[in-house]
């Protein structure tokens, strides 16, 4: 598709849903003030008809709006459905009068089962033939809703003996029954009814039309470098505008790193300078990556836009991933370079551009890697506050198996030394680091007169590090092992969506095995009355002027 057609669509589906006049206005964060809830609701909507589907679901588009947006919304969408030849089937909670008037078809749901479907004009006419007509002054979808929502029957029962709810009953005879009789009325009723009758018909002819099969798109219709290239743009745009994503962070590591260089500020080579050195390089190592995990709570929010537009096949798995690597590699060297600078050169580590670039690439490698950590982690969890825990409990095993805390060699070597300590970025992050500041150097003995202690020295016999194998390979294994992680995260995100269908259907059976424990779910023989306190409701056609299904 030429560029002037995407361009050609989007200006359209910006008129359609009205959406024109703030087209050029930010959707708004916590700090920046965009379009209003409405224009929210129809830029979601928007998002989903760019690909102009045929069939279109909408779970609660008015929810959170005020009848006026909510009115709008819909009234927009019903344009839609007639302009664009579409069907659209939306659930809706509650709806005004003038929201309710523009459905063309309703579908009524209790407790699992079907208590209308059919023409939403003829909605009022089914329930006055039952024995239920909506009064004339009252919203239908709010009388249809107190027919059918049983949830309050037990607060009800519990407020009979009320003397006010005595009075209210006398002008609302409805009060007299529990929403469970009149649902096992309405359901019964409309199952041997005209109404049923004209929707299996329906159904029927439907099945009998021979039409052309059209063939489903699966997947992109666009290049996959078209959208590794357009997910980095937008990957790029979203975490440049959000502060909370990286802005906040570099703060907050240009902050620490300027308490650190205090702290240990022109640390020397003495005797006690080699512990300063080596609970400085540690703490880089260690706590300076773990502050990554402050992202955590924007990786969630990604993680459910992914979901969703990964379901709608916009790209696939591997084009994200490389995005968002490639996108948060800018904020990533700036945090790990900015911090840096400051941190050696206050506390004057080994001189030499070779060894502050080293140091760089270092902390770069240690963030992006417990980056990648968090990201298969907000891929496993449901929300930001398990993936915190689980988060910083992994991160602290990490530390922990990093050598410095204890020294790798007297790690136990069932599974602590082998093979935990091989697959954390730490131990690497810390091998390199003392190899980069300390080989070379040499530091006041302990004992005035003794030999000089050298670098080397401290590395293997201090630190109990083996010097076979160059600073390189370890900066290099780091780097395996943020391949590795963005790899096992790529693994978790294909099975994870293979696994989804199976996992709805488990998670399905189960809710309506737990749900037909409940006692206002078992389904009973149809009622000839609704109680045997109360006389038969007789059938009325119209509700005009009517407040009471009931003679008194």
């Amino acid at each position: 598709m030429r560029k002037s057609e995407v361009r050609r669509i989007v200006d359209d589906t910006l008129d359609e849903m009205g959406l024109r006049e703030c087209a050029d206005r930010h959707i708004g964060t916590w700090h920046l003030r965009g379009i209003s809830g409405g224009e929210k609701k129809r830029l979601s909507i928007a998002l989903e008809i760019l690909t102009r589907p045929r069939l279109l679901f909408l779970d609660e588009p008015t929810t959170g709006l005020d009848s006026a947006a909510a009115f709008s919304v819909v009234q927009t969408l019903r344009q839609l459905a007639v302009d664009g030849g579409r069907t659209i089937v939306s659930s809706v909670h509650q709806p005004s009068s003038e929201v309710f008037a523009l459905f063309d078809d309703l579908c009524l749901l209790s407790s699992g089962e079907c208590a209308y479907f059919g023409d939403a004009k003829l909605a009022t006419q089914f329930f006055a033939e039952t024995g239920f007509p909506c009064p004339s002054r009252r919203n239908p979808s709010d009388h249809f809703l107190r027919c059918v929502n049983s949830d309050f029957d037990d607060v009800a029962a519990t407020m009979k003996g009320s003397m006010k709810l005595r009075a209210e009953a006398e002008l609302d005879p409805l009060l007299n029954y529990s929403t469970s009789e009149i649902r096992e009325r309405l359901v019964e009723k409309y199952r041997i009814s005209d109404y049923a009758l004209m929707v299996r018909n329906t159904i029927h002819e439907i099945t009998k039309i021979e039409g052309v099969v059209e063939e489903v798109i699966r997947g992109s219709e666009a290049s996959w470098f078209k959208q590794l290239r357009t997910l980095t743009s937008r990957s790029f745009t979203n975490m440049s505008r959000d502060l909370n994503y990286y802005w906040l962070r570099i703060i907050i590591y240009i902050v620490m790193a300027i308490c650190l260089g205090t702290i240990y500020y022109d640390v020397g080579t003495s005797y006690t300078a080699i512990q300063a050195r080596a609970s400085c390089g540690g703490f880089v190592s260690g706590f300076m990556t773990f502050m990554s995990i402050g992202g955590f709570p924007s990786f969630i929010e990604e993680m459910k836009v992914f979901t969703l537009e990964r379901q709608n096949g916009h790209y696939g798995v591997a084009a994200y991933i490389i995005s968002n690597f490639l996108s948060s590699m800018p904020f990533l060297l700036t945090v790990s370079w900015a911090s840096a600078s400051i941190t050696y050169w206050m506390v004057k580590f080994r001189p030499g551009f070779s060894y502050f670039a080293f140091f760089a690439l270092n902390l770069y490698g240690g963030v992006s890697v417990i980056e990648s950590l968090m990201m298969i982690i907000s891929a496993l969890v449901p929300n930001f506050l398990m993936g915190l825990i689980l988060g910083a409990g992994v991160i602290g095993i990490m530390m922990l198996t990093s050598g410095f805390f204890r020294l790798l060699p007297e790690l136990p070597k069932i599974f602590w030394r082998y093979p935990v300590s091989y697959i954390v970025y730490g131990s690497w992050g810390l091998k390199g680091g003392y190899k980069n500041d300390l080989i070379g150097l040499e530091f006041e003995p302990m004992m005035p007169g003794q030999p000089k202690l050298k670098g080397e020295y401290i590395i293997t016999e201090m630190m109990g590090l083996s010097l076979d194998h160059s600073k390189w390979l370890d900066l290099a294994m780091i780097f395996v092992l943020l391949f590795a992680y963005r790899l096992t995260f790529f693994i978790v995100l294909k099975v994870k969506e293979a696994a989804a269908p199976y996992i709805r259907v488990a998670y399905t059976r189960f809710t309506v095995k737990r749900l037909e424990r409940r006692a206002s779910f078992r389904k009973t023989l149809a009622m000839t009355s609704l109680s045997k306190r109360h006389n038969q409701p007789h059938p009325m056609a119209s509700q005009e002027g009517l407040n009471s299904p009931m003679p008194y």
